[in-house]
């Protein structure tokens, strides 16, 4: 007895999206007026400005570069803070279950659209407003943070186990009853990793939006690559790798905290 294999089922619109695709990037490489003749040149340029910025740095700078790069965590900071202030009451309501559905779709919405938008264009607006100032960077976080907590929130509350939720209304609660012991107690570590990784991204962006001139280490680092110092380049780039990378360890030890739990002893090795 001989046993039929099915064929393998045809999917025409599959390869027309490949072929759309590999069509796309073709025509990308070959619209961009790139000089391919000057790639073989980048490994040399990059050695000689890494020669200029890191063999005599100028630590002379290195004062002002700390209290410039404490201006931008600070900056990171309150774009933090304002962005979980706003950030978290709103995801509990673009959740299934918790808000109405006209409010739902519209907060949805309004989370893709400002993740859509880089927090430099988000400060470019609101700079009009404010002025050059540590503040619009600041707000600038926040309003970006919004959209990126938005999104992480509602999915993690709507990923929760819904056996407490059903018991607290099955005794009588309401939504806020339900939130606050059904939904918070399960949700709460992955709020709290999702804020301190949103401050990450924040000490991170900090440094970009001081391009723009609202302060902090990379309005500085603007200042002294324009006038080409590259020795002082070299200072303000060390300050904020070894800065970031302690920050970035520091948050990822705490978050494993949070998710994992203390660490358990073996006692019977006691």
């Amino acid at each position: 007895m001989s046993l039929a294999i099915p064929l393998k089922p045809r999917q025409p619109w599959l390869r027309v999206v490949w072929i759309s695709v590999t069509a796309v990037v073709v025509l990308a490489f070959w619209s961009i007026d790139i000089n391919w003749s000057r790639l073989i040149d980048v490994p040399a340029e990059i050695a000689r400005y890494l020669w200029l910025m890191f063999s005599d740095p100028n630590w002379d700078k290195l004062p002002e570069a700390l209290w410039q790069t404490w201006r931008s965590i600070q900056m990171a900071w309150l774009g933090t803070v304002l962005g979980i202030l706003i950030a978290t009451p709103l995801s509990f309501l673009a959740a299934r279950g918790y808000g109405a559905p006209p409010v739902r779709g519209v907060l949805r919405i309004g989370f893709a659209l400002i993740r859509a938008v880089p927090e430099i264009i988000i400060a470019i607006v609101i700079l009009s407003v404010t002025g050059l100032t540590p503040l619009t960077g600041a707000l600038a976080l926040a309003v970006n943070g919004v959209g990126t907590l938005g999104k992480w929130g509602y999915e993690s509350v709507e990923g929760i186990d819904q056996g407490p939720v059903e018991a607290v209304r099955a005794a009588g609660g309401g939504t806020m009853h339900a939130l606050r012991w059904g939904v918070w107690p399960q949700s709460a570590p992955a709020f709290f990793s999702f804020w301190l990784y949103r401050f990450e991204i924040n000490v991170r962006s900090s440094a970009v939006l001081g391009l723009i001139g609202v302060g902090g280490i990379g309005d500085m680092l603007t200042s002294y690559t324009q006038y080409r110092e590259w020795s002082t380049v070299g200072v303000l780039l060390i300050v904020v790798v070894v800065v970031t990378m302690s920050i970035d360890a520091a948050s990822a030890a705490i978050r494993r905290r949070i998710t994992e739990g203390a660490p358990v002893r073996d006692l019977d090795r006691q």
